[in-house]
């Protein structure tokens, strides 16, 4: 479910109004978390950690009610709560898009990713359009390979996009941390540096623990 903003009166609309015509409304922040804790409850769980931060990041997406507003026909809408469009890897190193429902369980989210990831193996090409299209989402990847400091994304300037995109790379140690590169971009007309601020919290607390299973 979705609902409308009124920008007559939204605090925002000058904000909305003077990045939307930009050629890039985007900006982005990476941040290191500490994924220690979160790390060793994927083992006592027996899930990967992969689906565990994950889920953290969708849960910590719709805590913030800035990452649930997207611009649809000019207009600004909340939902109630939003998905990842997950790219998912295959095998031979190739990738496809996906759609994975969000659930504020953590057993009840596993299901749904593994169809997923199931579907993508089964498959060749980008695996276009359908829900992994829906305006529902977070664009979330992971790059485990790489312990970034800094990132940007393959982007179309001409088509219209509001949706936020998430990354997160190989995790280092430093002494008893475990410190997970979390990149963040989102629409600049809908949210600033304060609500990406909260997402960072609202993750980091989710790692700690804030998410159940």
């Amino acid at each position: 479910m979705k609902h409308l903003l009124d920008l007559s009166t939204w605090n925002r609309r000058e904000h909305f109004a003077f990045f939307s015509g930009f050629a890039e409304p985007f900006f982005g922040l990476v941040a290191e978390l500490d994924a220690a804790r979160a790390y060793e409850r994927a083992k006592t769980l027996n899930v990967s950690f992969f689906q565990l931060y994950l889920h953290a990041v969708l849960r910590a997406a719709n805590a913030v009610e800035a990452l649930r507003y997207r611009v649809e026909d000019g207009q600004v809408v909340c939902f109630d709560e939003v998905h990842a469009s997950a790219t998912l890897t295959r095998p031979d190193h190739t990738f496809a898009f996906s759609f994975v429902p969000y659930t504020a369980s953590l057993a009840d989210f596993g299901p749904g990713l593994q169809r997923e990831m199931d579907a993508v193996r089964a498959s060749t090409g980008l695996r276009l359009g359908g829900d992994s299209a829906r305006l529902d989402v977070v664009h979330f990847s992971a790059l485990p390979w790489v312990a970034f400091t800094s990132l940007s994304h393959a982007r179309h300037f001409p088509h219209p996009d509001s949706i936020p995109k998430i990354s997160v790379g190989r995790y280092r140690r430093q002494g008893a941390q475990l410190l997970l590169p979390v990149s963040i971009h989102v629409h600049h007309g809908l949210a600033d540096g304060y609500h990406v601020g909260l997402f960072y919290e609202a993750l980091q607390r989710e790692l700690d623990g804030g998410a159940q299973n």
